[in-house]
């Protein structure tokens, strides 16, 4: 009897949150190593399809770097990473559109699907508009090449919407099409940040393969449970803030200047962690606040 009290006790904690967060809009990025894990993705999008199914209007971006990786080394070819940022020549762009469009994402759609929720891929090209990604060193003056990978400059948000209103998850990939119309590699924390930020999304979160923010890295007990904006550039400065962690944290602050009003940083390997995060008091990762 007392299991099933405490089990009637966290239906109890979540109500409010489901309440409050109903036909709210929540984007999610799904990358890191828990791509590789099959029991990780889809304990993930069971929870898409739970808050799907109380009311909530999941949007999925997803990664898809250690698949990436090792078709490249079938391939003969490196991966190469500039400041958190894959290196994408010629090459290396046919990979990454092959393996994000054609193996990936239709796999996370036929996953969520199994758990009763619609789902649609979405091919981040076709509504994704990108210039090339470029960017001075700050040491030498140099400018970085990245090859095709873009920023973001416009997104056509209609078929996310159209999506939505019908009650169906879409499943995006991060690629965008550039004024010449080539694709290009898009960081999925910055997709992620985009489509939040046009969407006017309630909450952006970040799953990824680590606690949240780490004060001291590889130390999981200094994780940074609420960081304020104020906060991010003296941790940039101090090295707290770097690597893959950069994007991250650059993308939620542009998304929460656009009007998102939370975003968070939950690690994907801790089964169920977007409930634990988006509906209990006390939460499991980084959020990030005004």
């Amino acid at each position: 009897m007392k299991k099933v009290i405490q089990k009637a006790e966290v239906l109890v904690e979540a109500l409010p949150y489901i309440q409050k967060f109903r036909g709210e809009t929540v984007v999610v990025k799904l990358g890191g190593s828990a791509m590789e894990d099959k029991a990780c993705v889809e304990s993930v999008l069971q929870d898409v399809a739970f808050m799907e199914c109380v009311g909530l209007r999941p949007v999925v971006i997803h990664g898809g770097g250690k698949a990436i990786n090792a078709r490249m080394k079938e391939a003969g070819l490196k991966p190469n990473f500039v400041q958190g940022l894959r290196v994408t020549d010629e090459a290396s762009m046919r990979i990454v559109e092959q393996v994000l469009n054609q193996e990936v994402n239709p796999d996370l759609v036929t996953t969520l699907e199994g758990f009763g929720c619609k789902a649609r891929g979405i091919h981040g090209e076709d509504i994704l508009k990108v210039k090339k990604h470029t960017k001075q060193d700050s040491a030498t003056g140099e400018t970085l090449d990245w090859g095709y990978v873009g920023d973001v400059v416009e997104l056509d948000a209609e078929p996310i919407k159209a999506y939505l209103q019908a009650d169906i998850t879409p499943i995006i990939t991060p690629l965008g099409r550039g004024p010449e119309r080539h694709i290009y590699n898009i960081n999925a924390d910055e997709a992620a940040a985009a489509i939040a930020e046009r969407l006017q999304a309630r909450k952006l979160v970040f799953l990824s393969d680590v606690p949240g923010l780490l004060a001291k890295l590889d130390d999981p007990s200094s994780l940074i449970s609420t960081l304020q904006m104020s906060e991010v550039e003296d941790l940039i400065a101090r090295g707290v803030i770097s690597g893959g962690m950069l994007p991250k944290i650059g993308g939620a602050l542009k998304a929460i200047k656009a009007g998102v009003r939370k975003t968070h940083i939950i690690d994907a390997a801790l089964p169920h962690s977007l409930l634990l995060e988006l509906f209990t008091d006390q939460g499991v990762g980084t959020e990030i606040i005004p």
